[in-house]
């Protein structure tokens, strides 16, 4: 079985969109028939997240924490319970590819850091645009971590002590943590995320963080 991690703060808006495209990716012909299960962790929600997540019939785990790295963590442990061989995680802003499982697991590798895609620049220049996609390397061999797009395999996952709990850079942590016990890591750019570019990003110093400071660059 497959396991998905979605953490959530107040999504209601984004959430249905994220996980109508894991469903979809679930159904991929390539995993053969393989189970998924896609686990939305409700952080301290307050709106109705949750209701269309069980709508959509995926499981839901209420913590309150405030606290990504937490979330992350939790929804590991539930979907680890329930005999998850491979951990998928990304957030609810974002809209995985259709292959995005089956891509993962045909790497063959004990995790995956793939790339994300932002599909909306509402708000931002033209010249913050390009200044981003300048410094962003969309290929193989990358060296980006987002938390919106990596995979690991759940023993790899438990060698390296899962998720600290960090309320930022809690993907970088955890991957920094599987590099240095030599797991193999694909960096691939054929495992992709369309991300959105909003500006009140839910993680202090995450991706819109990152690209707050394009803005004083």
């Amino acid at each position: 079985m497959i396991g998905a991690v979605v953490p959530a703060h107040d999504e209601e808006s984004l959430i249905g969109r994220a996980l109508q495209a894991l469903i979809a990716a679930a159904a991929h012909p390539d995993l053969q028939g393989e189970e998924v299960r896609i686990a939305v962790v409700l952080d301290a929600c307050r709106d109705r997240t949750g209701d269309i997540a069980r709508a959509l019939g995926v499981q839901c785990l209420a913590v309150e924490a405030r606290n990504v790295g937490f979330a992350r963590a939790a929804g590991a442990q539930s979907l680890i319970e329930q005999g998850a061989r491979w951990l998928a995680f990304t957030d609810a802003d974002s809209v995985v590819a259709p292959c995005w499982f089956s891509r993962q697991l045909a790497l063959r590798s004990e995790a995956v850091c793939g790339v994300v895609e932002v599909d909306d620049w509402t708000g931002f220049t033209a010249e913050e645009r390009t200044r981003y996609e300048l410094g962003y390397t969309d290929a193989e061999g990358h060296r980006h971590i987002h938390g919106a797009n990596l995979g690991v395999s759940t023993s790899a996952y438990q060698q390296a002590g899962g998720f600290s709990q960090l309320c930022s850079r809690e993907d970088v942590d955890f991957v920094e943590r599987l590099h240095a016990l030599g797991m193999r890591i694909a960096w691939t750019n054929t495992v992709r995320v369309v991300t959105s570019a909003r500006q009140d990003g839910r993680a202090p110093n995450g991706f819109s963080a990152h690209l707050e400071r394009l803005r004083s660059a």
